[in-house]
């Protein structure tokens, strides 16, 4: 059975969709971030970088979530969640996989915590904005990719849909929010209606109210 070291809407959210979508059998360990318990001796024994999320199984134990995902997807080939290696969607599943963890996500990184890259209040406030500003326009180039598409790979489900759920919740605050975006947002609501993702939201204390209004 796997484990994953998860808190609610943490990096943890991808991988803990991809897990109730593929049907396997899994079992959550809450990591306690209010108290830091992702900094503390016995976590780090499992994850060395003393981040969230870890998968365990077994003997065997990997961190960084999108490592985790494509270990599942080799370990389930039946969920379809990866374009079959030939197919010629996944050189393009490779591309929005890794836009959407090694740039959207770090982008998001530093607008949260600008204080981590600077030790001026004001600098740090700053970084956001400009942060803000530079994110909302890669937003605008994924809601492109999503004109007349259910999915952002192809016509199917893929992990990068998991991805680009999570990191568009965590941009909710912003002045332009992903659900403003025309074909973006109508893609977030339409996997707001999956039952892999109503199932883990409900667990993880996560409200869909905003994915269910109609404009």
């Amino acid at each position: 059975m796997y484990k994953l070291f998860y808190y609610p809407r943490n990096a943890s959210w991808a991988p803990h969709m991809l897990l109730e979508e593929i049907g396997a059998t899994y079992e959550l360990v809450l990591v306690d971030r209010k108290s830091e318990e992702q900094k503390s001796s016995e976590y780090l024994k499992l994850n060395p970088t003393g981040r969230i999320p870890t998968l365990a199984y077994g003997d065997s134990v990997i961190f960084e979530s999108a490592a985790i995902c494509l270990h599942l997807c080799d370990e389930h080939p039946q969920s379809s969640v990866i374009p079959d290696i030939g197919d010629p969607s996944r050189p393009e599943f490779y591309q929005w996989l890794f836009y959407l963890t090694t740039s959207i996500q770090p982008e998001l990184m530093l607008y949260f915590y600008p204080n981590k890259h600077t030790s001026s209040v004001d600098t740090a406030e700053s970084i956001s904005e400009t942060q803000e500003k530079r994110i909302t326009e890669m937003f605008g180039l994924v809601d492109k990719q999503l004109e007349n598409k259910e999915f952002l790979i192809g016509n199917r489900l893929s992990v990068c849909d998991f991805f680009l759920f999570m990191l568009s919740h965590w941009a909710s605050g912003f002045k332009t929010p992903p659900l403003s975006f025309e074909h973006l947002g109508r893609y977030l609501k339409d996997l707001a209606k999956r039952s892999s993702v109503k199932n883990v939201c409900e667990v993880e204390g996560t409200n869909l109210d905003a994915y269910t209004q109609t404009n």
